[in-house]
């Protein structure tokens, strides 16, 4: 029997977490039958684990300062010729491969410096001999503060060309209409899968050290990495192992600094494979409030003190930490008032909660599969 082809798009710009998630799914997907293309055109991770589906690597582009350049591996901008370049080759892939599914990450309520390729993209699906399903992939919470016209070319393009908005969270903890408005356009378009967690297998618990502080990739974690170590010997913990996980997009100097100054019982790491397995043995977890951190999190059930990243007028952690804490589940501070001393305080009061036991929907990558599955077989009804 032929397995149904998902040529899945997944586009990480500055931090991983977007990568996570997609290789998450793309595992899920492959152990659910479907022969998967997973194209990256981020910059090589090492260690990246697709499972069963097959790799596929686009020139590599990551984002410049602000967002608003795209540079290459090399750092120089990543300029017309380069760009129509790599549009070309993914459209040659696209033809050659011939999917039945197409899925792409965050695009158009994100990603929209790839526009260069992913529009092509659309416009050569619609005029395929055999148009395949078209689903996007997004998180459950989404950006405020969007300007009102690329909401509406958003829409525009989801009206357009999308068949499926396949949104990775729990519609009982949140709506997709919380955070993008206009949702109520493609209502009928709308599934929730429930948030993408870790597989089972990788929760099993491993009891290494009692408090981990992470900081997701890296890129803007060093102040929560250092108000963490100041307040270590202020709190209960003070005595007991703690690992820190600096990400691995943590500036070299800085690590190196972090490196002198860790104390006794203090392990440093930029990067755990097996991080959920560790979570579900530690006493306490300190870190920003990232989808997947917290999905590790909640998986793990795990004591949780968020600090949300809210830098540059980002919104979406703050949503989600504020949330979790509404629900008794996580203590969270604001990252303005990040201090040692508040930090410790912090502790000891995420150190009184019940151990969760949250009833959040995990399965997304499985649920992610099914979805597809069964539109794939209305398809073969109707036609």
């Amino acid at each position: 029997m032929m397995r149904p082809r998902v040529l899945f798009y997944v586009q990480h710009l500055l931090g991983i977490g977007h990568l996570v998630r997609g290789t998450r799914i793309a595992r899920a997907l492959a152990r659910n039958g479907f022969a998967v293309d997973l194209v990256l055109g981020g910059m090589p991770v090492p260690g990246l684990d697709v499972g069963d589906a097959r790799l596929v690597a686009l020139p590599a582009v990551r984002a410049g300062s602000g967002f608003s350049r795209l540079l290459d591996e090399r750092g120089e901008p990543f300029g017309e010729a380069a760009q129509k370049d790599r549009r070309d080759r993914l459209l040659a892939h696209f033809d050659a491969f011939c999917p039945h599914v197409v899925l792409i990450e965050a695009f158009p309520f994100g990603r929209r410096q790839m526009d260069f390729e992913l529009l092509p993209l659309l416009d050569r699906i619609e005029r395929a001999a055999q148009r395949p399903l078209v689903a996007v992939s997004i998180r459950d919470i989404l950006q405020r503060g969007r300007k009102p016209e690329r909401e509406q070319q958003t829409v525009e393009i989801v009206e357009r060309h999308v068949d499926l908005v396949l949104v990775h969270g729990d519609g009982r903890l949140v709506r997709l209409a919380e955070t993008f408005p206009l949702a109520s356009r493609f209502a009928d378009r709308i599934v929730y899968t429930g948030m993408v967690g870790p597989e089972p297998s990788d929760t099993a618990g491993q009891r290494d050290h009692e408090v981990i502080v992470s900081a997701g990739g890296g890129a803007v974690g060093e102040g929560l990495i250092r108000a963490a170590l100041a307040a270590r010997p202020r709190t209960s913990l003070r005595d007991a192992r703690w690992l820190v996980v600096t990400g691995p997009n943590l500036p070299p100097a800085a690590e190196s600094a972090l490196l002198r100054e860790a104390s006794p019982g203090v392990e440093l790491a930029r990067f755990v494979a097996d991080l959920p397995r560790r979570l579900h043995g530690a006493t306490l977890s300190i870190s920003q409030a990232g989808y997947n951190t917290v999905a590790d999190l909640l998986a793990a059930r795990c004591r949780s003190l968020l600090v949300p990243f809210a830098q540059g007028g980002e919104t979406e952690q703050t949503d989600r930490a504020r949330r979790l804490e509404a629900s008794g589940i996580v203590v969270m501070i604001e990252e303005t008032k990040l201090d040692a001393d508040s930090l410790a305080v912090a502790i000891e009061r995420a150190l009184t909660l019940p151990k969760p036991e949250p009833d959040i929907d995990l399965d997304g990558a499985n649920a992610t599969a099914a979805i597809l599955a069964e539109r794939l077989a209305a398809r073969a009804l109707l036609a």
